[in-house]
C-alpha cells in the first residue's frame, strides 16, 4: 500500500526537541502569505457584490468559474516550473502579475461599470498566475519551517484571521466607497507579498539540492517526463487520489456553488452586509480550527480530519433552512473550524509523505484535481439556480458533504494513513 512508503523528515521531531518556529525565513514567508491572503479574502465578497450587482448570479459564477478553470488547466505546468526554476521565483512572478490584474480592475471600476469581457479576461490572467504560485506553497513550507504541522496550522490561523477581517472590510468599503478601493488594496497586498518572498534567504543546501522547492533549473529533463513522473508519484498514493476523487464531487456539489448561491440567498434575506458578516464568522471558525490543529497531533490525521468535516455540513444547512442570523453565523463558525482542521491535516500529510524532489509536481496534481470540480460547480451555479431555488440546491450541498465524509472514512487507505512520525515509530517497533 502506498502509505507504507512514507518519507519522514527531521521536521517531525518530538515536541521537546522542536526548534523555534519564528526564525527570519518563516517570519518573512508568513508575512508574504498573510498579507496576500488578506487581500484574497476580500475578493469573493467584492466579486459577489460588485459583479453580482452588474451581471447577476450567472455573471458571478462565470467570473469565478473562469478564474478556477484557468487555474485547473495550468496548475500542472506550475508544478513543473516550480521544480525547474524554483518555487520562490515562480511565486514572486505570479504576485507581480496579480498586481497588474487587480490594478487594472481597480482603474476600471473607478472609471465606471467595467465591461464583462474585462472581468473575465482579468479572472483568466489572475487564475493563470495563481496556477504558477500555489504549487510552490506546499514545497516552500518544509524549507522555511522545521515542523510542517505547526507551520501549516499557524498559516491556517493567519488565513482565518484574513477571512475574519477581509470580508467585513470589503463589505464596508463597497458600501462606503467603491469596488475600485478593494481592488486597489488587493493589488497592494500582492506587491508586499512579492517583496517579502524576495527577501527570504534559504540555506545553501536547500537552494542547491536537486528537486528542492527553490532549486535552480534542472537539466536533461523534458516537460512531458516531468509531468509523467509527478503523475506516477501521485497515482502510487491511494490515499491521495482517493481524497481528490471525493474532493472533485465536493467541488461540483458543495464548494463550487456555495459562494454564488449563499451570497444571493443571504443578501436577499438579510441585506448585502450580512454576507460579508457571514464570511467573517467563517473566518472566526477557521481561527478556532487552526488553533486546534496547533495542539492536536492525531496518529491518523486524515481520519481525524474526515470526522471534523462532518461539522462543515452546518454551513450550507444554516443558509438553506432560512433560520435567524445567529443560526446562520453559527453554521459558518462550525464550517470554518471543520475545513481549517481538515486542511492542516491534509497539507501536512502531503508534505511529509511525498519525496521533496517531486513535492511541487505532486502538489500540482492534487490541486488540479481538488479545484477542477469547483470550477464546474461555479459555472453551473447560475443554470442550476434557474431550475431550483438556492435553498434547495444548498440542501443538496449539505447531503453531498455528509456523503463525502462517509466515503473518506470508508476508504482504508485514507482512514489508515498515519502521521509521518507515528508511522516511522510503528515501523521501528515492528522491526524490533
Amino acid at each position: 500500500m502506498p502509505t507504507a512508503q512514507t518519507h519522514p523528515r527531521p521536521r517531525t521531531d518530538p515536541p521537546s526537541s522542536r526548534p523555534p518556529l519564528w526564525d527570519r525565513r518563516f517570519t518573512l514567508y508568513f508575512g508574504a502569505r498573510a498579507v496576500s491572503m488578506f487581500g484574497d479574502a476580500m475578493m469573493p465578497v467584492v466579486t459577489a457584490l460588485a459583479v453580482g450587482a452588474l451581471y447577476g448570479v450567472s455573471g458571478v459564477g462565470l467570473v469565478l468559474g473562469t478564474w478556477t478553470g484557468t487555474f485547473v488547466i495550468l496548475v500542472l505546468f506550475g508544478g513543473v516550473f516550480a521544480d525547474r526554476f524554483g518555487a520562490r521565483r515562480m511565486m514572486i512572478g505570479a504576485d507581480l502579475v496579480r498586481v497588474l490584474t487587480q490594478g487594472v480592475l481597480a482603474a476600471a471600476f473607478f472609471a465606471g461599470p467595467p465591461p464583462f469581457w474585462l472581468l473575465v479576461a482579468a479572472a483568466a490572467l489572475a487564475g493563470a498566475a495563481v496556477a504558477m504560485f500555489l504549487p510552490g506553497v506546499n514545497g516552500m513550507v518544509p524549507l522555511v519551517a522545521r515542523d510542517p504541522q505547526r507551520a501549516n496550522a499557524t498559516l491556517k490561523v493567519a488565513d482565518a484571521l484574513a477571512h475574519l477581517l477581509g470580508p467585513a472590510l470589503a463589505g464596508m468599503l463597497i458600501v462606503l466607497t467603491s469596488a475600485g478601493i478593494v481592488y486597489t488594496i488587493d493589488a497592494a497586498t500582492f506587491l508586499l507579498s512579492a517583496l517579502c518572498l524576495a527577501l527570504i534567504r534559504l540555506a545553501p543546501a536547500a537552494v542547491s539540492a536537486p528537486g528542492r522547492a527553490d532549486s535552480p533549473a534542472r537539466t536533461g529533463s523534458s516537460l512531458r517526463r516531468d509531468l509523467r513522473q509527478g503523475w506516477q508519484e501521485f497515482r502510487e498514493r491511494t490515499w491521495m487520489w482517493a481524497v481528490i476523487l471525493i474532493w472533485v464531487g465536493y467541488g461540483v456539489l458543495l464548494f463550487g456553488p456555495l459562494v454564488p448561491l449563499s451570497s444571493a440567498l443571504i443578501g436577499a434575506r438579510f441585506g448585502p452586509n450580512a454576507y460579508g458578516l457571514a464570511v467573517s464568522f467563517l473566518g472566526a471558525g477557521t481561527v478556532l480550527g487552526g488553533l486546534l490543529a496547533l495542539r492536536v497531533r492525531p496518529s491518523r490525521p486524515l481520519a481525524a480530519g474526515a470526522v471534523g468535516m462532518v461539522l462543515y455540513t452546518a454551513l450550507p444547512l444554516s443558509a438553506a433552512l432560512g433560520g435567524s442570523l445567529p443560526v446562520l453565523l453559527g453554521g459558518h463558525v462550525l464550517g470554518g473550524g471543520a475545513l481549517a482542521f481538515w486542511s492542516v491535516m491534509w497539507a501536512t500529510s502531503v508534505q511529509t509523505h511525498t519525496p521533496p524532489a517531486v513535492l511541487n509536481r505532486v502538489s500540482a496534481y492534487e490541486l488540479a484535481g481538488s479545484v477542477s470540480g469547483i470550477a464546474l460547480g461555479q459555472i453551473l451555479a447560475g443554470p442550476a439556480g434557474a431550475l431550483a431555488s438556492p435553498g434547495r440546491l444548498l440542501l443538496v450541498s449539505a447531503g453531498a458533504c455528509l456523503a463525502g465524509c462517509v466515503a473518506l472514512l470508508a476508504t482504508p487507505a485514507i482512514r489508515g494513513l498515519r502521521r509521518a512520525g507515528a508511522a516511522s515509530a510503528a515501523a521501528s517497533a515492528a522491526g524490533e
